[in-house]
């Protein structure tokens, strides 16, 4: 693979060609002492949630952890990053033991998967933690508005107040209405005021999520959903 086309120039070029070693390679190439990616991919999937995390953390501020873990989950998951395999040709680099190859494992999704965070291990021990968030962030914005569109998560309340400051002479309240449940698993009531007068309502675990299921109500009766 010719670097450039990973926007990522390794200093040890030893550490992608392991990022690109499967286990079945390593085993069936004993004398070559190979090391394969298992390892690699072990850091990369810690380093991709964190930089996941701090991402959707910061684009989505008013969002509860309930739904930040969705959007996240949604564009780390083994499908998501199997279309990042595909789309960087990961496939066509694999290193893989004879018995893998002629059972398909160059298009096997966890395979494929498991090479994106091997890569973005080796990233991270070539480069540093910003390289590696350099390299993830070449994709990440991508699918999380893929995640968004797909509906697998959606910042209700940001798409509430873009439709009522349409309108200057609106206003948009959220307003407590009441707390049940014991302490360890409480349920929260948010009402959303329109003009001060109370449009929809919504439950949670927490203020925030309540106030998002308040919202999408809200976005519900105008027709917006």
């Amino acid at each position: 693979m010719k670097e450039d086309e990973l926007i990522y120039q390794f200093t040890d070029a030893s550490l992608m060609t392991t990022a690109m070693t499967h286990s079945s390679y390593a085993n069936e190439h004993r004398d070559l002492h190979m090391q394969n990616n298992e390892r690699l991919e072990f850091l990369g999937d810690s380093i991709l949630g964190l930089v996941s995390a701090d991402y959707v953390f910061h684009r989505y501020p008013n969002v509860p952890e309930g739904q930040l873990t969705k959007v996240r989950a949604a564009v780390v998951c083994e499908k998501t990053l199997y279309e990042v395999a595909k789309e960087l040709g990961l496939d066509h680099h694999l290193l893989l033991g004879h018995g893998e190859e002629m059972g398909g494992g160059r298009q096997r999704p966890s395979i494929l998967a498991d090479s994106v965070e091997a890569l973005i291990g080796a990233i991270y021990l070539d480069g540093g933690l910003e390289a590696a968030r350099s390299f993830i962030m070449t994709f990440l914005p991508a699918k999380v508005d893929l995640a968004e569109a797909g509906h697998a998560f959606r910042d209700y309340k940001t798409a509430l107040q873009e439709i009522v400051q349409k309108n200057r002479q609106e206003t948009l309240q959220y307003r407590l209405s009441g707390e049940s449940g014991p302490d360890h698993d409480k349920r929260f009531t948010v009402q959303v005021l329109l003009n001060s007068n109370i449009f929809a309502e919504g439950i949670g675990r927490s203020k925030k999520e309540a106030e998002q299921m308040a919202a999408r109500s809200a976005l519900e009766l105008m027709g917006k959903l």
